[in-house]
């Protein structure tokens, strides 16, 4: 049966919300809050979502996209990390598979630089062991030949050899919008643009949250026993609402990456190398047709609402890439699309540097009641989350009696798209149904088993067949399909997280955001007048996040 999760069912919500007590309410809709949603609906406790902007607008939509064990972590002894990590990046790849999908990564060795040959090989078989030697594959040493044989547009000058390992790659922001909608499924009451202005409280206690509907201008009281903090970088904001001289429990910093052709660099697999401007690791992450070099580590003192790449972040990180692919020789004129987001790093005194700071979190209860999750990482937030709801369903016993529930069974159940097990079939049976081979792989890349349901719209209807874009596999359909069932609200939810074709096809897309707006108007009942403010909107938007990346100095 068809599940709807529409600006309808957000509507719903949250008159219910306002109308009915929950057991926990979560404030944040990132990856974090998401999965804690997911687990405690699935525990059978009554709960509440909201999100400030749209699910994973703010950082679990801006990462490099990968889950991973955690390779870097080794040289810090932070075993425990990576063990977990691993498990957690196997969990994902058998629960969401069209999402997060196996890679090789290249980390070769040159002269000079911060890891040798010696040093790669034993952390390599530490990793594998850490993954109980369960990964994908055991990684491989190759020799300086066999590099060069694998990807000959690496810098041959101090090539010493180097090893393949396995690890990830995954959509983020469709990662963590699957695992709202899992949540709903399981009875969560939802809403995105809902922002958390205020505490209830009763005796000193939180009671619940003011909120202001950022889609009707409205404001409303929803009551809840326990309100969990999981709103990532934006933590110590909404702390202070509560308590304002609470002290800090992050240090964030900013993490950038930029989009480049694919062919400038000439690269085949994914790579781990380590900057020659400062010596921290990064990536170069191929997609599609194009790669994804990332990222930056910066520490920041302010956390605004919308994080921009800048033109320091992009010289920064063409200048690492271009050491390593010399014959890319790429500039700003290269970039495609550049994004930032904030890293919610525990503040650990006495870290000499960002990267000393460990990827863990931390939960807090404040005297008020309020619960927070400070810290982690995607990878693991499915753990994390069990671990807050574990807290929560304690803190319930004490308050009322009730009994514990067990721990869900999130490590077993599918997400959303999930339920396939061969995704090559899938896509064959939609190209015997008529979509042409790309689109139905690219369909079956974001929708899993649900990819169905939006070639069924197309049958309908086959206008809804047509690309938004032309010669990329984005359909018309799909924004009818992301209004109904994925709560899509504005053009830029479409264009930069349900389908990233800003990252893609940046000028494309903004000549695409008026027919976006009509597709997504004619769902949501907005007149022409408001359809051309909403695609206005968007090109802005493209607009502002494009100009913040001109460097001050040549890459």
């Amino acid at each position: 049966m068809e599940h709807l999760f529409s600006a309808a069912t957000r509507r719903t919500d949250l008159d219910a919300l306002a109308a009915q007590p929950v057991d926990l309410l979560v404030v944040g809709g990132g990856i974090t809050g998401a999965g804690i949603a997911r687990d405690a609906a699935m525990r059978g406790l009554t709960v509440g979502l909201v999100d400030a902007g749209d699910f994973a607008r703010g950082t679990s939509s801006r990462s490099s996209r990968l889950v991973h064990g955690g390779l870097r972590y080794l040289e810090h002894g932070w075993l425990r990390l990576v063990f977990e990590s691993s498990r957690e990046r196997a969990v994902l790849l058998r629960t969401a598979p069209h999402l997060v999908r196996p890679a090789p990564f290249l980390f070769p060795i040159h002269a000079g630089g911060r890891v040798g040959r010696l040093t790669l090989e034993a952390g390599l078989w530490l990793y594998d062991a850490l993954s109980l030697f369960r990964n994908v594959r055991t990684h491989r040493a190759y020799s300086r030949r066999g590099v060069r044989r694998l990807e000959p547009a690496l810098r041959d000058q101090g090539l010493k050899g180097g090893a393949v390992y396995w690890d990830a790659q995954c959509d983020d922001a469709r990662l963590t919008l699957a695992t709202v909608r899992s949540a709903h499924r399981h009875g969560a009451r939802v809403a995105n643009y809902t922002a958390v202005t205020g505490f209830e409280k009763a005796a000193g206690r939180i009671r619940g949250v003011q909120v202001e509907d950022r889609v009707t201008g409205g404001t409303r009281t929803l009551h809840a026993t326990i309100v969990i903090n999981a709103t990532g970088p934006w933590t110590d904001r909404v702390r202070r609402l509560d308590e304002p001289s609470a002290a800090p429990l992050l240090r964030p910093t900013k993490g950038a990456h930029v989009v480049v052709p694919r062919h400038r660099i000439g690269h085949t697999e994914a790579f781990t190398l380590t900057s020659p401007l400062d010596g921290r690791v990064m990536f170069v992450l191929p997609w599609g047709d194009l790669s994804i070099i990332g990222t930056t580590d910066t520490d920041v003192t302010d956390v605004p609402d919308e994080p921009l790449a800048d033109g320091d972040d992009v010289t920064y990180l063409l200048r690492s890439a271009n050491a390593y692919f010399p014959s890319a020789r790429l500039n700003v004129g290269d970039v495609v699309a550049a994004w930032a987001g904030f890293r919610p790093l525990l503040d650990v005194p006495g870290a000499a540097s960002t990267a000393a700071v460990p990827r863990e979190h931390r939960i807090v209860e404040d005297p008020s009641g309020l619960i927070t999750i400070a810290g982690g990482k995607l990878t693991t937030y499915r753990s994390m989350a069990a671990e807050v709801v574990d807290h929560a369903a304690r803190r319930l016993r004490r308050l009322d009696g009730r009994v514990v529930p067990r721990r869900a069974g999130t490590d077993a159940e599918p997400l959303p798209g999930g339920e396939v097990a061969d995704l090559d079939l899938l896509a064959r049976d939609l190209v015997e149904e008529g979509l042409g081979t790309g689109v139905a792989t690219a369909l079956v890349g974001r929708y899993g088993s649900e990819a169905a349901a939006v070639s069924n719209l197309v049958r309908r209807d086959a206008a809804l067949g047509e690309a938004l874009v032309p010669g990329h596999p984005v359909l018309a359909a799909e924004v009818v399909y992301q209004a109904r069932r994925e709560m899509a609200m504005t053009v830029e939810d479409v264009l930069v997280r349900r389908t990233h074709l800003f990252h893609t096809h940046a000028q494309q897309a903004v000549a695409a955001a008026p027919r976006v707006a009509r597709l997504l108007g004619g769902e949501l009942g907005w007149d022409e007048v408001e359809m051309e403010r909403r695609a206005q909107a968007y090109r802005d938007e493209a607009a502002r996040m494009r100009d913040a990346i001109t460097p001050e100095r040549p890459a």
